[in-house]
């Protein structure tokens, strides 16, 4: 059976029939930006650069369940996420792991599906019976 997505779950799986139309989100979690203001009014990161971590929300709307028995919050997982992230081809380089095979360089920029590993935070299932529809979310944090 062909791929029906471009995302890959290791730890957890995707599911035939549970990830076409997929979403997701990507997002800095909220240590990732300590912005304060000086006295003076100048705006300082005091960030901690080890705190660059994303979260991401996964959401779908399929006909059968993902694969959901047996996961917890705190459960490892590696992301081979549908989302791009870019930077430019001639300064920048990657800043996570690259999916094999999705990066691509359009005009003076690279993109790249980042693989990153996450932990489980949350998910919820929601089924419609008569109109037999698996809507379903799964979130996750950077570890």
């Amino acid at each position: 059976m062909a791929n029906e997505t471009l995302l890959v779950l290791s730890g957890i799986g995707v599911a035939p029939y549970s990830a076409r139309g997929l979403e997701q989100t990507c997002e800095l979690i909220k240590a990732a930006g300590q912005l304060r203001r000086t006295i003076n009014g100048a705006l300082r990161d005091l960030s901690e650069p080890q705190l660059r971590k994303f979260s991401s929300t996964i959401t779908g709307t399929d006909q059968l369940s993902p694969a959901t028995n047996g996961i917890w919050p705190g459960k490892t997982v590696t992301v081979d996420c549908i989302f791009e992230l870019c930077y430019p081809t001639m300064s920048g380089s990657a800043d996570r792991s690259v999916v094999s095979g999705s990066s691509r360089t359009e005009g003076a920029m690279t993109y790249y599906r980042p693989q990153l590993a996450m932990m489980v935070t949350d998910w919820q299932l929601r089924e419609d019976e008569y109109g037999r529809q698996v809507a379903w979310t799964l979130e996750l944090e950077e570890v």
